[in-house]
């Protein structure tokens, strides 16, 4: 298996509501005319919205349980100053603010937000991540 991630697919109660909330933050389908699923080409992966229901029975597993999965994405911001603009936009997209921007341990400046379905998102800057011009981002060896 190749080190690598093609698509990241999120389980949703409310599929429109889901997609219109990504799109408040300025996020542009793919697939427009797709039916049941919402994409978002996120740089060189892609981000699927799905039923939740629908989900599971794909996966052959219960849909039952909204518990802390621990899983969350991550947008790494250009700047420090990036990381209160996109949490500020996240939060009149009606994103729940988990944890506001703060200094972070390992040096960088971070917070959290959940979106309509709970699924967490950390905005990040971090001085020790590359990030180039596509918004990519190198760690470290």
């Amino acid at each position: 298996m190749e080190q690598r991630v093609s698509l990241i697919t999120r389980g949703v109660a409310d599929l429109a509501r889901s997609r219109e909330f990504y799109e408040r933050l300025g996020w542009r389908r793919s697939m427009a005319k797709a039916e049941g699923v919402v994409f978002f080409q996120t740089g060189g992966m892609a981000l699927a919205l799905y039923s939740r229901n629908e989900l599971s029975k794909d996966a052959k597993i219960s849909p039952e349980g909204h518990s802390f999965c621990g899983v969350a994405l991550a947008y790494n911001t250009r700047t420090r100053e990036e990381v209160d603009a996109v949490i500020a936009e996240a939060q009149a997209a009606g994103a729940k603010i988990l944890k506001p921007a703060e200094e972070a341990f390992w040096g960088g400046y971070s917070a959290y937000f959940a979106d309509p379905d709970g699924f967490l998102w950390e905005v990040a800057w971090n001085p020790s991540f590359a990030m180039a011009r596509d918004g990519s981002i190198r760690v470290p060896d």
